[in-house]
């Protein structure tokens, strides 16, 4: 009987890809399989980086919009 595989705390779409690409992810962490992912697969993580923009857009443009209106909270610290 074979040990039950334990993924916790790694993206469903990371594991995925890992799995669609024949990789075993065991011993991994989810930064170090984003990392090895993105040296074999870079369209993949490309496609999953333009997902991301493309879901997170709204939050981003309002992010931004607030940054224009009342500065960064660290302006104060500035000295240049």
């Amino acid at each position: 009987m074979d040990a039950p595989e334990f993924n916790v705390g790694i993206e469903p779409e990371l594991l995925a890809q890992a799995e669609k690409l024949g990789l075993s992810v065991a011993g991994m962490s989810e930064a170090r399989l984003r990392v090895h992912l993105q040296k074999i697969d870079p369209a993949g993580a490309a496609d999953r980086a333009r997902r991301w923009a493309q879901e997170n857009a709204e939050a981003i443009a309002e992010h931004n919009r607030f940054i224009e209106e009342h500065g960064l909270l660290s302006d104060h610290l500035r000295t240049w």
